[in-house]
C-alpha cells in the first residue's frame, strides 16, 4: 500500500522552505509543480484521521493580504476576555483545595490558541463572541484538564508548565488527578448551562463534538498510542500521524467546529472548518516538535527535549529539522485553501491564527 506521506517524497521537499521566514499576510504563490505526486492514501486510522496533505500545486493559491486588520489587538482582547470568563466560571470556593488546584492551572497563562479559535469560527459564520465564549471556555477546561494529566509522573513525568511548576508538584498527584477530573466534568455542564442563544439541538451537537475529541476516538486514544511506542523502533509516519491527529488536533479540530457549531454554521461551512482544523492541529504539533528540539526550556516555558529522552518519535526524528518544516509549510497552505470562499474580513483572524502557529517561537 503507498504510504499516506507519498506528499513527502524528496522531489517535492528539495527546495529550502521559507517557513519561520515569511512576515505574516504577504501575498505567497504556489508555482506549478512539473511532477504531480500521487495521490496519497487515507490513513488506517480513520476516525479523525487527515491524511498526510498533498500539495495542491497545479493551480497557484494566493493568500490575501488583510493590511487593516491587527492580529496583536484582536489576540489580547479575545485573550482577555477569555480569561476573565474562566476566572468567573471556576470561582474559588469550598472545597477550597480542588478549587485552588482547578485555578492554578486554568489561569496559568498560555496562548488560548484553542478558545480563540472557537470565537473566531463563531464569528466567522455569523455569530458573536459573546454566544462562543461558553464553549471556548469548555475547550480550555479539558486542554487545562489534559496537561495537568499528561505531566503527572505516570505520564510524560514534566516539572515545568507555562513557566511554573506543574500541578502536581504543588499540590501532590491525588490532587492533580481530582483537579484534571473536575475540570473535565465541568466543562461539560459549563457548555451545557452558560450558553445562551443557541438552540438546544445545536448545543448537544456541540457536547457531542467535544465529548468525541477527548475520548478513545480522540486525546485518549492519541495518548496511549504515545505511550506504548515510547522506545519501539517501528513507529513509522503514519503511526506518528496518527498519534498527533488525536492526541493535539482533535481537540483544535473540536475548538473550532464547536465554534461553527453554536454560530449557527451550515454543515458545509462546519465541514470545512473541519478540515482546516485538522491541518492547524497537525502544524501545531509539527512546528511543536521542531520548537522542543531548537529552543531552551526558558523560551518555551516548558521543558525542553523531553521527547527525546522519552525516547519518544517526533517528525523532525523520522524527516530532520529541513523536511520537517517543508511538511509544515504545506499544511500552512492546505489550512488558509480552507478558508477560501469565506468573506475574507471575517476569515482575518482564522488567517492570522494559522500564520501564527506557524511562525511562533514557544
Amino acid at each position: 500500500m503507498a504510504s499516506p506521506y507519498a506528499c513527502l517524497n524528496s522531489s517535492m521537499l528539495s527546495t529550502p522552505s521559507p517557513l519561520f521566514l515569511t512576515p505574516p499576510f504577504r501575498t505567497l504563490t504556489l508555482l506549478p509543480n512539473p511532477t504531480k505526486p500521487p495521490t496519497p492514501k487515507l490513513s488506517s486510522f480513520p476516525s479523525l484521521s487527515v491524511s498526510a496533505v498533498p500539495a495542491k500545486v497545479d493551480t497557484a493559491v494566493r493568500i490575501p493580504e488583510i493590511e487593516d486588520f491587527d492580529f496583536k489587538v484582536y489576540m489580547l482582547h479575545k485573550a482577555h476576555t477569555v480569561n476573565q470568563a474562566l476566572d468567573a466560571a471556576i470561582a474559588l470556593r469550598d472545597p477550597e483545595k480542588i478549587h485552588k488546584a482547578m485555578r492554578y492551572s486554568l489561569l496559568a497563562g498560555g496562548k488560548r490558541i484553542r478558545p480563540i479559535l472557537c470565537i473566531a469560527a463563531c464569528e466567522l459564520v455569523g455569530g458573536d463572541d459573546a454566544t462562543a465564549i461558553p464553549a471556548a471556555c469548555a475547550v480550555e477546561m479539558i486542554h487545562t484538564m489534559s496537561l495537568i494529566h499528561d505531566d503527572l509522573p505516570c505520564m510524560d513525568n514534566d516539572d515545568l508548565r507555562r513557566g511554573k511548576p506543574t500541578n502536581h508538584k504543588v499540590f501532590g498527584e491525588d490532587v492533580a488527578v481530582l483537579a484534571g477530573d473536575a475540570l473535565l466534568a465541568f466543562a461539560f455542564e459549563h457548555l451545557a448551562a452558560a450558553t445562551e442563544g443557541v438552540s438546544p439541538a445545536r448545543v448537544v451537537r456541540a457536547i457531542g463534538e467535544l465529548a468525541k475529541s477527548i475520548g478513545g476516538d480522540g486525546l485518549v486514544a492519541g495518548q496511549v498510542v504515545d505511550l506504548d511506542s515510547e522506545g519501539a523502533s517501528n513507529v513509522g509516519l503514519e503511526r506518528l500521524e496518527f498519534i498527533h491527529v488525536h492526541k493535539t488536533a482533535a481537540l483544535l479540530e473540536a475548538a473550532v467546529v464547536l465554534g461553527a457549531i453554536v454560530g449557527g454554521g451550515s454543515d458545509e461551512e462546519i465541514e470545512k472548518l473541519r478540515k482546516f482544523a485538522r491541518c492547524i492541529g497537525l502544524l501545531f504539533q509539527v512546528v511543536d516538535d521542531i520548537l522542543d528540539v531548537t529552543k531552551s526550556s526558558e523560551e518555551l516555558g516548558k521543558t525542553a527535549g523531553k521527547d527525546l529522552v522519552a525516547d519518544k518519535v517526533t517528525y523532525p526524528k523520522l524527516l530532520g529539522i529541513q523536511k520537517s518544516k517543508e511538511f509544515a509549510e504545506k499544511l500552512l497552505l492546505e489550512a488558509k485553501e480552507q478558508l477560501f470562499g469565506f468573506d475574507p474580513r471575517k476569515a482575518a483572524p482564522l488567517f492570522a491564527l494559522t500564520n501564527y502557529i506557524a511562525y511562533r517561537q514557544s
